[in-house]
């Protein structure tokens, strides 16, 4: 890989992080990771969360995205 080829890649993958740090953000002020079906189990000492609700909102968002972007190519 040519030095030139490996900044770009280093700059996409920065870029991709800083994306999805903002959507994260957004998406905690949404109120994702507390939605109906998003479970969390407290023990003394131990606490299991598991958001099931989130992650196929989440999937489901993806999914149209890339189909889209897909088509357009």
């Amino acid at each position: 890989m040519e030095t030139s080829q490996l900044a770009r890649a280093l700059i996409g993958f920065g870029l991709l992080l800083i994306v999805v740090g903002v959507v994260l953000l957004l998406g905690q002020k949404l109120g994702l990771g507390r939605l109906p079906g998003d479970f969390t189990l407290r023990r003394p000492g131990f606490t299991f969360h598991a958001p099931l609700a989130t992650s196929i909102i989440v999937s489901l968002v993806l999914t149209l995205l890339l189909n889209l972007w897909a088509r357009r190519r």
